[in-house]
């Protein structure tokens, strides 16, 4: 019997091991993984928690003047050696990638040309787990700037208004990248900037810091979230870290994601998950085949239901989101002389927004109704919000036409929330993670310009 926050009575084998099903799941922050079959007693519960990281806070006098440190910062050099690929990464699991050398600035102008503070924010590179060098710049020049409260947390920076005003909008990015493919320092060619995270998403980083710093009289309180991690693991993202340990720090009327849309306001996003159906058979001599039972055989039917497989179209608030659901992998087979006892086909499930965690975890029990079906992992959608009077009033000023997220962001922890939000960020979101990832300086300019007015 299915146990746990699904409990739907079937007698499918199910384990649920995810980190980021936590997020606008309902379920609790520290989910627990179970597995369970028809007549089986369930495995014991196994908490996933997050490490604490520490949390330097200043505040702003009355009137608002330059906060002080609370704490001093231990500053480490950036090492702008060359790397080779594969060595190990201190930050954590991931490798940096060759680094060819680059002149570190010691200071941020943000009120610089934001196209060309993109390409000084790439040529620092700041891998996951590596972010430090950058957050200490950020920290240093968002201090500089006598409207703003400023807190550190781990190699996250925090700074908002304190005007008073009716409505607060977050403006939020991540300040690190994939690791780095031979593409840092950047390069340009024409209006062309190119280089590891040009697209995602220092130039997203780039404008947000531009507006911190010349938006003198905004006619909406600020917030503003320069986070690490987003690259990696659920527990390692800067905004888990903030979500346990801030909350007060995110609450707003809407928020805006700088992920790259390549110009368009993308609304919401899609959930994904994903899932292992387990054929069984029975090993056996391949001369003697006849005497087992070929497991990959018997993924033929699941890959049948796959193929016919027709995802829902669902509009809400005028967006339309596409499901899909598709076999990703595939593995099985013992040696070239043994009938395989078991095969196992990994899916991919993009849902959309309308559907809770519970939903989507019944549909693919059902869909694969008969087999043995495993969850690895699962993160809820966020639905567009833009009937919200912040969110409405931004795809106006945007040229008035918002479209549907294809795939998942951070936009579904603010859902998760209360808080309306949608991406929009320089950038075609199909280049990130790519060698080749690359972006227009006049589009970085163009909707920095958008933002602006709708914030004056």
């Amino acid at each position: 019997m299915l146990t746990g926050p699904a409990g739907f009575g079937s007698t499918t084998t199910l384990i649920v091991v995810s980190a980021r099903a936590r997020v606008a799941s309902g379920w609790p922050a520290a989910l627990n993984c179970w597995t369970t079959h028809s007549g089986s007693a369930p495995m014991p519960p196994v908490e996933l928690n997050a490490e604490r990281s520490r949390v330097t806070s200043s505040q702003p006098p009355p009137n608002r003047t330059r906060a002080t440190r609370a704490t001093t910062t231990v500053r480490r050099p950036l090492d702008i050696s060359p790397t080779v690929p594969g060595a190990a990464d201190p930050g954590g699991p991931r490798s940096p990638g060759r680094v060819r050398q680059v002149r570190t600035p010691v200071a941020l102008d943000l009120a610089q040309d934001p196209a060309e503070l993109t390409r000084i924010l790439v040529d620092i590179p700041s891998v996951s787990g590596t972010e430090q060098p950058l957050a200490d710049l950020i920290e240093d020049a968002l201090r500089a700037l006598p409207s703003l409260e400023v807190l550190r947390s781990g190699n996250a920076v925090l700074a908002r208004t304190h005007y008073g005003l009716p409505t607060r909008v977050m403006l939020a990015g991540h300040i690190d990248t994939v690791p780095i493919a031979d593409n840092v320092p950047s390069r340009l060619d024409g209006d062309t900037l190119h280089g590891c995270g040009t697209t995602d998403m220092k130039s997203g980083d780039a404008m947000l810091l531009h507006l911190a710093a010349t938006l003198q009289t905004p006619t909406r309180d600020l917030t503003f979230v320069f986070y690490d991690c987003e690259e990696v693991e659920h527990d390692r993202n800067g905004l888990t870290r903030i979500e346990r340990d801030l909350p007060g720090w995110l609450v707003a009327d809407l928020a805006i994601l700088g992920e790259p849309t390549n110009g368009a306001v993308e609304a919401g996003c899609q959930g994904t998950a994903a899932a292992e159906v387990r054929l069984a058979g029975k090993r056996a001599h391949s001369a003697r085949s006849w005497k087992g039972v070929n497991a990959i055989h018997a993924a033929a039917p699941v890959l049948a239901r796959l193929n016919d497989y027709s995802g829902r179209d669902v509009d809400i608030d005028g967006c339309v989101y596409r499901e899909g659901l598709n076999a990703v992998r595939i593995r099985g087979g013992v040696a070239g002389n043994v009938i395989p006892d078991e095969c196992v086909v990994q899916v991919n499930f993009r849902f959309a927004p309308d559907r809770d965690a519970a939903n989507a975890v019944h549909f693919l029990t059902d869909f694969f109704d008969g087999f043995e079906v495993s969850m690895l992992d699962l993160a809820v959608g966020a639905r567009p919000g833009l009937s919200a009077p912040a969110a409405a009033a931004f795809v106006s000023a945007a040229g008035g036409t918002a479209v549907a997220k294809y795939g998942w962001t951070d936009v579904a922890r603010f859902a998760a929330l209360g808080i309306p939000a949608v991406n929009y960020g320089p950038g075609d979101p199909s280049l990130a993670h790519t060698r080749e990832e690359h972006v227009s300086m006049d589009q970085i300019r163009q909707m920095t310009a958008v933002l602006r007015a709708y914030l004056s």
